[in-house]
């Protein structure tokens, strides 16, 4: 701090050294007696433009011209002018002498020529962008002349210089001064630093020193001048020679003629200022300069003026320079899309301007953009990241996800917009591989499981076939609790025909996580029974699947009878034939609401009922719909239901039970087809396991002690078979054995009854008025599910 007021002051007499800043490479040209490096600081290592001017005289003319730039350059701020940022002046021994050097630290610049000809714009392009660099030049011109009452005095292309982000800057302010015409007793020059100006950029007066005439013109005479000059040199590719090379108007574009006259008029009073030329000239409607301008106001536009913009604007990126749009439209999107100026439409052209950079680039420029964005309240913007997350999710790192993105992601699957719900769904088939197993068979899970029983048919479905294909990513532990439970006793038994093929498939794209007893004793019992089921699609599905089931446990069994020891599981999905590809979505919840579904007589929502209360080793009764609902529930394999066991990493607010599965309550729907019913009743049966246990008849308090403990424990009691209509009688122990009447499996084969059975939704014997449908905590509008709410 000490060498900085120092130099700042008198000089700090070490030099660069002193400098905080490392002095590059130098570039071609630079105004007048300047020299322009490039630089680094030495804190951080961010670039930087330095220019210095020296001198061996402390009294020379120059380093005077130099220090008034210094002061005017740090006190006048505007967006066209170069941003200062450092400033000192040292002094060193130069042999028998002291030279003095003036250091100016600004935000890193490229001279204009340097940069047009790096550029190589050409046609449409060139003169978009010439336009958007002089519209920049005149702004900060007329903040000179008509604000601050200052003139500039050597408006040229030397003058100019362009940022990193190809906006044309003003600098070099050595000859600024006030403009004193309406001081009546100014006398002498007005510009005492005049005779630094090249006779070529000089007007008429200001060549004839006429102070007089120069008083009385306007402020904005002897700039406009120098604007006419700066247009002239860019559009020729050439500097100015001398004056009457002004005259050659053949590379003038002629929507800029008119006004170029103008400002070059040998009237001073004539002369066009520069306000007027932003306002009133035809060059500077362009698609770059307007868009760059909508941009740039962006917050004083309203919602639908944005909305119809951004939707333009991933096409009208095609037309623009692409070097301008990369580095000068880009940036303006991610800082609208990050404070929330920019609505949802803006995200698509982000991604398609965020393909044309390089891996590297689009790791530190757009990503960080993306994540930051799915923190977001609106609701459209969380649609947009959704719909387009397969443009990027793979370019996400695992620990992004895992740790930022994923918690704000989670929040979809309890949104009540089944859009969102959908989406977000969809999305765990690209994030799911990069979440960790605390993420995954916790929290995901959890959320899945409550998938399973949505509202929407299509979610329902397409939950099964999401976890179908991260089977993959999840430990031994959780497979063998949620596979089977969520494919059989959920998807099997699911009203809507789409979901129990999906539930079908799930389980043959996942064939080599089952051991043979599984097979044999869980999975082809519950799907042999849908042989019948009443949509073909399905029905050809579970042929395909009792097929490759089969042919598991014959080479299993070959494997035994040729006195293999190894462990006879399942062969996988390679050696089937025909599901070696994953599963893929079924549908969108989109093309289904409030359209008739064409699996009739399937019920489009999802059935929830009781579980049955029939055993393997005894034949029971029921003589009420009480004594049914009191009725213990089998001690089947499904019980042991790992779904809903996992706890991790889901919030108790948005669960307000043990294990996220007891708070759902069936939903009113109609009612399935007699086929389906026993289909479902056949599904519900308990399975015989490879040890049975002796069965007694157990007392009426027994049974119903049971069943209130089954039915707190048993996950999977909100999907239930429908309450077997027989008639009323007393309790019956079969001595001998088994009737047909109470077969287990007569439910298949058994005609439609004739009976009418209570409707559970009665309510267990307290009369006949139906409960309100719930689903958790929430009611649902079905008729608006599949909307924005």
């Amino acid at each position: 701090m000490f060498n900085f007021l120092k130099g700042v002051v008198g000089g700090s007499g070490g030099g660069q050294k002193d400098l905080p800043y490392n002095i590059g490479d130098p570039y071609p040209s630079a105004w007048s007696s300047w020299s322009h490096f490039r630089g680094t600081s030495k804190d951080d290592g961010s670039p930087v433009s330095i220019f210095s001017l020296s001198g061996s005289n402390p009294q020379d003319g120059r380093l005077a011209a130099g220090r008034n730039g210094v002061k005017r350059l740090r006190t006048v701020r505007h967006p066209n002018i170069l941003s200062f940022l450092y400033s000192t002046e040292v002094e060193t021994v130069d042999g028998s002498g002291t030279k003095v050097t003036i250091y100016i630290v600004t935000e890193p610049a490229m001279p204009l020529y340097e940069k047009i000809k790096e550029l190589s714009l050409e046609g449409t392009q060139r003169d978009e962008y010439y336009a958007w660099g002089l519209h920049q030049i005149a702004k900060a011109v007329s903040f000179l002349n008509n604000d601050c009452k200052l003139v500039h005095g050597n408006v040229c292309l030397e003058s100019v210089v362009v940022t990193q982000t190809l906006d044309w800057k003003l600098h070099a302010f050595d000859v600024l001064s006030e403009y004193d015409g309406t001081s009546g007793t100014a006398t002498g020059p007005m510009l005492p630093y005049e005779w630094l100006v090249g006779s070529q950029y000089k007007s008429v007066e200001l060549a004839k020193s006429n102070w007089v005439a120069i008083r009385k013109s306007p402020p904005w005479a002897i700039d406009s001048w120098g604007l006419g000059c700066l247009i002239y040199e860019i559009f020729s590719g050439m500097k100015l020679g001398k004056t009457e090379e002004l005259r050659n108007t053949a590379s003038i574009p002629k929507s800029l003629l008119p006004d170029y006259q103008r400002l070059l008029s040998s009237t001073p009073s004539r002369r066009l200022n520069a306000s007027k030329l932003i306002e009133n000239s035809e060059y500077f409607q362009n698609k770059l300069v307007d868009t760059i301008h909508f941009m740039e106001i962006l917050s004083l536009k309203d919602s639908v003026e944005k909305d119809t913009f951004f939707r333009k604007l991933p096409n009208l990126t095609e037309q623009l320079p692409r070097q301008i749009v990369l580095k000068k439209l880009f940036p303006l999107l991610t800082s609208a899309l990050e404070y929330g100026s920019a609505t949802a439409p803006a995200l698509t052209a982000l991604l398609k301007i965020g393909s044309w950079l390089s891996a590297e680039e689009y790791t530190l420029k757009v990503l960080p953009t993306i994540i930051k964005l799915f923190a977001s309240n609106d609701r459209a913007i969380r649609v947009a990241l959704l719909q387009h997350i397969d443009q990027y999710g793979e370019s996400l790192s695992a620990q992004a996800v895992d740790e930022q993105v994923y918690p704000h992601v989670a929040t979809g699957f309890v949104d009540t917009s089944s859009i969102l719900r959908e989406l977000t769904l969809k999305s765990m088939l690209i994030m799911a591989p990069k979440l960790s197993q605390r993420n995954l068979s916790g929290s995901l899970l959890k959320y899945l499981s409550k998938l399973q029983v949505d509202e929407e048919p299509a979610i329902r479905t397409n939950t099964t076939i999401l976890l179908g294909n991260i089977a993959s990513y999840l430990n031994d532990g959780t497979r063998k609790r949620v596979l089977i439970n969520a494919f059989t006793v959920r998807a099997l038994r699911d009203t809507f025909s789409p979901a129990r093929g999906a539930g079908v498939m799930a389980l043959c794209a996942t064939s080599s996580y089952y051991d043979t007893t599984e097979i044999a004793t869980r999975i082809l019992p519950n799907i042999v029974v849908l042989t019948i089921d009443p949509d073909s699609d399905v029905r050809s599905k579970v042929f395909q699947a009792v097929d490759q089931f089969m042919q598991i446990l014959k080479q299993s069994n070959e494997k035994s009878n040729a006195g293999d020891t190894a462990h006879a599981g399942s062969l996988g999905l390679s050696s089937m034939p025909g599901n070696a590809g994953l599963l893929e979505w079924a549908m969108s919840s989109l093309t289904l609401k409030g359209k008739p579904l064409d699996q009739a007589p399937i019920a489009a929502s999802n059935s929830v009922r009781p579980v049955t209360t029939t055993t393997a080793a005894s034949s029971v009764r029921v003589s009420s719909s009480s004594d049914f609902a009191d009725a213990p529930a089998p001690p089947s394999p499904t019980l042991t239901d790992g779904w809903g066991e996992i706890e991790n990493g889901v919030h108790e607010e948005q669960y307000s039970d043990k294990d996220g599965w007891d708070d759902i309550k069936p939903l009113e729907e109609p009612k399935p087809s007699s086929a389906l019913a026993n289909i479902q009743a056949a599904q519900k049966r308990p399975v015989s396991q490879p040890k049975p246990q002796a069965t007694s008849l157990r007392s009426k308090s027994t049974v119903k002690a049971v069943a209130t403990k089954d039915e707190d424990d048993d996950l999977w009691g909100s999907i239930a078979v429908p309450t077997p209509k027989i008639a009323s009688k007393s309790l019956k122990v079969k001595t001998s054995g088994a009737v047909e009447d109470d077969d287990p499996w007569a439910a298949i084969a058994a005609p439609p009854p004739t009976t009418k059975a209570k409707p559970l939704s009665a309510g267990r014997g307290r009369g006949t008025k139906a409960a309100a449908p719930k689903l958790g905590a929430q009611r649902i509008n079905r008729t608006s599910s599949s909307g924005m709410q």
